[in-house]
């Protein structure tokens, strides 16, 4: 029956018989011996301690486990022997780790060489990737996920345990926790400190200790670097933003702008319809991810680089590639911007005239009407859509249909249709605008209009219009409809339609007058005051008895109106001491 020694090691209690706790106690005695007069001897030591009492942790099998040869063995063999170990033997270690140090990985957080918590640093040592792709990835849920990236690290930041000890950190990055490669990391994090001393500059921190003006210099220098870096910190996560959101949506745009490849997109017709060159609509989505997108990827890549410094750069083949690919977009889209121009420069007509066969004692009733098939309303107002007729026929159909009303000499009233529509030549935008299929209707003394017009898809849309111009001569009495509102357009003051009903119209000298409007309509105003003359001068001479003395303004009502010589006027009379009228207020 063997002995039993309670121990310490690493910080956890072991139940160990005797004979194992001298064979570990030999080992640990040959490590140091090997690590004599080495630098970090104690902090190598430290961490195989710790590595050791973890491998005899996962050998324990209750809390009365004893420790045995068997199990000292096992840990030594995992180890390895310190007299194998030879640190300039730099050809045996590479071929080990070749071989051995991919096997397994732990993931820890590498806050050493992470920005915030090392979370993204450690996922890529476990992946075996460089982290900048982890935080893309991370950024991306940020935005595409709705925030589920930054859940989402937070939750690994939490689960996950920080690399603190020389074995943590080797098993990050898979090498094999053993007595060469512990010391091998330890004397490198020890160099890498003693560089950094190395590298100081004592002859300036003695300056400084020496000069209290120097010493605050300092600190206000290193108060201004830190206060720099964490602006270039946010102003790096703001060019990442906005950079990859730019090319998530341009992106999207090139998948979806004219593409109908598995899917047609309801805006596509509307998108042809706007495009006046013969190019593809997915070309302009390809030339605008180039165009824009290219600056916002380097945007994007200065975003990172202000994160992390040390990020390597994509090379300069890569650069002048995306540069000739930049000048070239800019130069195509620019090609195609004239090309879009000089496709609408040009606008003309086609003329149709249509003689009413009425006398002017007649009454001409105006109406429009509206095609059952394409809206079930007369107020259905689109400036273009596209439709199907009932021979699934696509057509582009418009309201864009203006009625004019003019005066004519001639003795019987008339009508002009004029479609006109725009091209890269007068021959084109005429053949364009012969196309153009509107319809009207003369029965008896009634003008029924049509209150669209229809063209073929293929003919796109170019600035299509209808314009109705209706001559009406002297005495012509007219009736327009209610639907007339919609689509009256007055050029002058020849006629002055009234929007609140349906009212009786005749052609008297240069006017159209409204003959049974209301009285307090503004179409009866000419009549009230067609003899207002007298009375207006009746009053002004009245007003002159008081001038001289009191009165230097007078406002005449009549009706209600404010008149001047019988003209309305919304002003006051201004008049001289003599009652001279010198100003309209």
């Amino acid at each position: 029956m063997n002995k039993t020694v309670n121990i310490n090691l690493g910080g956890m209690f072991f139940h160990i018989d005797e004979d194992a706790y001298l064979k570990l106690t030999r080992y640990f005695d040959a490590i140091k011996r090997s690590l004599n007069n080495s630098s970090g001897q104690d902090e190598i030591i430290k961490d195989i301690e710790m590595r050791v009492s973890e491998l005899l942790t996962e050998k324990q099998k209750s809390e009365k486990h004893v420790v045995g040869l068997k199990d000292v063995d096992e840990v030594i063999a995992v180890m390895g022997q310190p007299e194998d170990y030879r640190i300039e033997d730099e050809e045996t270690t590479q071929s080990y780790n070749n071989y051995g140090s991919r096997k397994h990985k732990k993931l820890y957080r590498d806050k050493e060489k992470g920005m915030i918590g090392g979370v993204a640093t450690g996922l890529g040592h476990y992946f075996g990737i460089d982290a900048v792709w982890i935080k893309i990835v991370f950024l991306i849920f940020v935005f595409a996920g709705f925030g589920t990236g930054i859940l989402a690290y937070f939750v690994l930041w939490i689960v996950t345990p920080e690399a603190v000890t020389t074995s943590e950190k080797l098993e990050m990055t898979g090498e094999p926790v053993t007595i060469s490669n512990i010391e091998k990391k330890v004397r490198e994090e020890i160099d890498s400190l003693s560089d950094k001393f190395k590298n100081a500059d004592y002859d300036k921190m003695g300056n400084q200790v020496k000069s209290g003006a120097g010493r605050i210099s300092s600190s206000f220098g290193d108060f201004v670097m830190t206060v720099f870096k964490i602006f270039a910190k946010f102003l790096g996560v703001i060019l990442i933003i906005s950079g990859i959101s730019t090319l998530i949506m341009l992106l999207i745009g090139v998948f979806t702008l004219g593409t109908n490849i598995f899917i047609d997109f309801p805006w596509q017709n509307f998108i042809e319809a706007g495009n006046f060159t013969e190019y593809p609509i997915w070309s302009f989505g390809l030339l605008m991810l180039f165009a824009v997108g290219i600056p916002f990827f380097f945007l994007t890549l200065l975003g990172f680089k202000l994160l992390s410094p040390n990020l390597k750069s994509i090379g300069n083949i890569t650069k002048y590639t995306l540069l000739a690919l930049w000048i070239i977009s800019i130069a195509i889209l620019s090609s195609i911007g004239i090309k879009q121009a000089t496709e609408i420069s040009y606008d003309n007509k086609i003329v149709e005239k249509k003689v009413l066969a009425i006398k002017s004692t007649d009454t001409l009733y105006i109406k429009f009407k509206y095609n059952n098939y394409y809206t079930k309303s007369l107020n259905h107002y689109r400036e273009f859509e596209f439709v199907q007729d009932s021979a699934n026929n696509e057509l582009i159909y418009s309201n864009d249909v203006r009625l004019h009303v003019l005066r004519t000499d001639e003795s019987t009233p008339f009508m002009q249709i004029e479609k006109s529509a725009r091209g890269n030549s007068f021959t084109n935008a005429k053949k364009r605008a012969e196309k153009i299929n509107y319809k009207f209707q003369i029965d008896g003394n009634h003008l029924i209009l049509d209150n669209y017009f229809l063209t073929d898809v293929k003919n796109k849309f170019r600035g299509q219009e209808v314009d109705i111009y209706l001559y009406v001569p002297d005495g012509q009495l007219i009736k327009p409809d209610s639907s007339v509102r919609d689509y009256y357009n007055s050029d002058d003051n020849f006629f002055e339609l009234n929007y609140n009903g349906d009212y009786n119209y005749k052609v008297i000298g240069s006017k159209v007058k409204c003959l049974n409007c209301p009285a307090d309509q503004d179409n009866d105003y000419e009549k009230d005051y067609e003899n207002v003359n007298e009375e207006a001068n009746d009053a002004i001479e009245e007003a002159k008895i008081d001038a001289a003395d009191t009165i230097k303004e007078v406002s005449v009502k009549i009706n209600g109106k404010e008149v001047l010589n019988g003209k309305k006027t919304k002003g006051k009379l201004t008049t001289d001491k003599n009652g001279v009228i010198i100003k309209i207020n």
